[in-house]
């Protein structure tokens, strides 16, 4: 063979080899993405967005313990129901408005609307060692629970249908942007230096802010007096509640630290430990108060310990936590024992009082007791020497409560003149758990004269469905 043929022929072979390793080496490109990806944080990160997930029924439970009786299963479905009306919206286009590329500072452009571009690489402004896919995840659950906080304050006297379209609206007009506001790359309030780790402003105030404003707009309850305070109906239910909500929050803070390191211990810690000071508190101006502590204070009281530490958890140290927690438990209790009755607005289950007091008692003190030596990417509050973060905490606090305020009446009175918004006194006398739903949480309670009102199904009742204006049999454990 000549020299020529036969460096022709190594040259072919080289050729051969190249085309045929190539499909090796694109997917070899690929292990660099994936060895930036931390198995052990995105184990972490998982279990963190089942936790938070976890939360909203819990809230469910939480919330219709502490309804009347007629009204459990509207209560937790609308709760329940936000859970698949925000997850859908936040694949569709939510999750590209709060976190897509800044658009001016206000809100994310559409250039990830349907999850485009967000896969399995990590993401170095949000998930340096996660998918991005999984930090889309882990925020659609914050995105799932906050308007289902709202619940809080419209309980017992909203169309169930007015709800849907009322959280579909408020998830994309209100939490969007104020989302990329506070947590998006390019956002103004993060370019500030606003301070919020896991949802004091977004979350908490925004929701909060929001239950004020529709019960102010959709009225008292009708029949309840001025000063008059309707108790939880299942204290039990409303402490099984309390323990998801308890146990989730592990996640809903820890989980923000992105990590499995030792912010998310110092987190967790922070987390638990304003709960308990919270609760102990909210007992003790209880009894101090009353004569009287009680279970439902103690769940109140946690609950509001743990939205108040919620922004600031990421931030502070054990201390800092148990003065938060004590602040929580003394504001909390006055706004939903004193404050409400005062002003005469029907916050029915203290969306206000607990998410949206709470939340804003824990943004400025996020402010006071935030320390570089907790968490080196946040800022020192003004116990630590830099008064200026409270004044940027204050300015978060002021722009959450007017946006999420002029957002909510907005879509509220676009909701109230397409479907109406306040079910009929009939049906709010009834209880809207027959009167909309034909369920009842007590079925054995169901009485003839609902069925024969509504035509309320259950098994209890025999027989084909009911004409219209005829009775079904009911059997006499039912009636």
């Amino acid at each position: 063979m000549t020299r020529r043929p036969l460096l022709g022929a190594l040259l072919g072979a080289a050729a051969g080899m190249v085309v045929a390793v190539a499909p090796a080496l694109c997917l070899a490109a690929a292990p660099d993405a994936a060895a930036r990806i931390s198995p052990g944080d995105t184990a972490w990160m998982l279990a963190a967005s089942a936790l938070v997930l976890l939360m909203t029924p819990g809230l469910a439970l939480f919330y219709g313990g502490m309804v009347r009786r007629k009204n459990v299963i509207t209560t937790m479905l609308q709760v329940v129901a936000a859970v698949g009306i925000v997850s859908v919206q936040w694949v569709l286009f939510g999750y590209s408005l709060a976190f897509g590329p800044d658009f001016h500072h206000l809100i994310g452009t559409l250039a990830c609307a349907g999850f485009r571009h967000v896969g399995a690489a990590p993401d170095p402004a949000y998930s340096p060692a996660i998918p991005s896919r999984l930090y889309a995840i882990f925020q659609m659950m914050f995105a799932v629970i906050t308007p289902a906080l709202i619940v809080g304050g419209l309980a017992e006297r909203m169309k169930f249908k007015a709800f849907v379209l009322f959280t579909a609206l408020w998830a994309t007009v209100v939490y969007d942007p104020l989302a990329h506001w506070v947590w998006g790359t390019g956002g103004w309030l993060h370019n500030l230096g606003v301070l919020d780790f896991a949802g004091g402003t977004v979350v908490h105030i925004s929701s909060g802010v929001a239950g004020l404003v529709v019960a102010i707009l959709l009225g008292k309850r009708s029949g309840l007096r001025r000063d008059e305070h309707i108790r939880a109906h299942n204290v039990p239910l409303v402490l099984i509640g309390t323990a998801l909500l308890w146990f989730g929050w592990f996640g809903f803070n820890a989980g923000s630290a992105l990590a499995a390191n030792g912010l998310a211990a110092s987190t967790f810690l922070a987390t638990n430990t304003a709960a308990a000071a919270a609760s102990l508190t909210w007992l003790a101006v209880e009894w101090l108060r009353t004569g009287k502590p009680t279970l439902m204070g103690a769940c109140a009281g946690a609950v509001c310990g743990l939205v108040a530490i919620t922004p600031a958890s990421g931030y502070v140290g054990p201390m800092g936590s148990i003065a938060i927690g004590v602040g929580a438990g003394v504001f909390c209790y006055l706004s939903a024992a004193v404050l409400k009755n005062r002003f005469g607005y029907d916050d029915a289950l203290d969306a206000f009082g607990g998410h949206g007091i709470g939340g804003t008692w824990g943004a400025l003190a996020t402010g006071l007791f935030a320390q570089v030596a907790v968490n080196a990417a946040g800022h020192n509050g003004l116990f630590y020497g830099n008064p200026a973060q409270l004044g940027l905490q204050a300015l978060g606090v002021l722009a959450a409560w007017a946006f999420a305020a002029v957002g909510t009446f907005a879509v509220f009175k676009v909701t109230d003149a397409l479907v109406g918004c306040r079910v009929s006194p009939e049906e709010e006398e009834a209880g809207l758990d027959a009167s909309l739903h034909g369920e009842d949480a007590y079925p054995e309670q169901l009485t003839v004269d609902l069925v024969r009102q509504w035509g309320v199904r259950d098994e209890r009742i025999s027989g084909a469905p009911a004409e219209p204006g005829r009775a079904r049999r009911v059997t006499s454990d039912a009636s």
